[in-house]
């Protein structure tokens, strides 16, 4: 984690509430692809025990799937941990880590994707009351784990709240 970017109770409260989300994702990742699919989402997310867990529903109607976040906040390190449940298989991803620096949130960890190692980014940006975006960017992981090429960013979701 970068050393300026620390995370504190309520990081992710902007989220709370329901938005649109239009997605933009490549169609293959780091196969130098520049096919992008565009779909919409809604989202719902919610803050619990004071801020230091936050929990978002994601429902992508147009691909038949779903997902769940779970963020959550270790006041001792001042880091988060962000987690990813997909209904596809109902697998906890590993988690991304890190903080924020103002209203830009970073976060990196290791993955796999398509049977091979990566290491992952996370890019969020707090776009003011009713705006925000998510992205993430992937780097295949050498013998080391440090990334071996170069980052792709690989999704974009743009969230724009709904009214309640």
């Amino acid at each position: 984690m970068e050393q300026d970017f620390i995370g504190h109770p309520h990081d992710f409260d902007f989220l709370v509430g329901r938005w649109h989300i239009a997605n933009r994702c490549l169609r293959q990742r780091l196969a130098g692809c520049e096919d992008w699919l565009e779909f919409s989402a809604t989202h719902q997310a919610w803050s619990h025990l004071g801020g230091l867990v936050s929990v978002d529903d994601s429902v992508f109607h147009d691909r038949g799937v779903g997902g769940l976040s779970l963020r959550t906040l270790d006041v001792a390190a001042q880091r988060w941990e962000i987690r990813w449940v997909s209904s596809r298989d109902g697998r906890v991803s590993p988690p991304v880590v890190g903080g924020w620096q103002g209203d830009i949130g970073r976060f990196a960890g290791d993955d796999v994707d398509d049977g091979r190692p990566v290491r992952v980014r996370f890019l969020w940006e707090r776009l003011g009351p009713d705006r925000a975006r998510w992205s993430q960017d992937f780097a295949l992981a050498g013998t080391d784990g440090a990334p071996d090429g170069p980052w792709e960013t690989n999704w974009v979701m743009d969230f724009s709240r709904l009214p309640d």
